[in-house]
């Protein structure tokens, strides 16, 4: 395992009401090759709401890309989402697998382009 910070990785969050909401974009977000990876997965969130305390199964993405990527994934992810807030949430991966990041590197918008 090596530091990530060279070349600064992300993983970004965001979760969708419904797990083919969720496929849809996470397949979409792939595919412009803003993220090398997506994992969905279902989740329960707690949150507050319109003055008062929700509770609902949502759909997690977790996107795995490069720092430099944030900001246009963001506005992809924005464009394309249900929520009037979408969740968007991106925390630094600070090591990891040499080959792994390799690939995610490799794998992003403006790499191979």
């Amino acid at each position: 395992m090596t530091a990530a910070s060279e070349q600064r990785f992300v993983v970004v969050t965001t979760t969708h009401e419904s797990e083919e909401q969720a496929r849809d974009l996470a397949s979409a977000v792939v595919r412009e090759r803003l993220a090398a990876c997506a994992q969905v997965y279902p989740v329960r969130s707690v949150y507050w709401w319109d003055g008062e305390v929700q509770d609902a199964g949502e759909w997690r993405i977790d996107l795995k890309t490069r720092a430099e990527l944030m900001d246009r994934l963001a506005a992809f992810v924005a464009g394309r989402h249900s929520y009037e807030t979408p969740e968007l949430i991106a925390v630094p991966v600070v090591g990891g697998s040499p080959g792994y990041l390799d690939w995610v590197a490799g794998e992003t918008a403006g790499a191979t382009e």
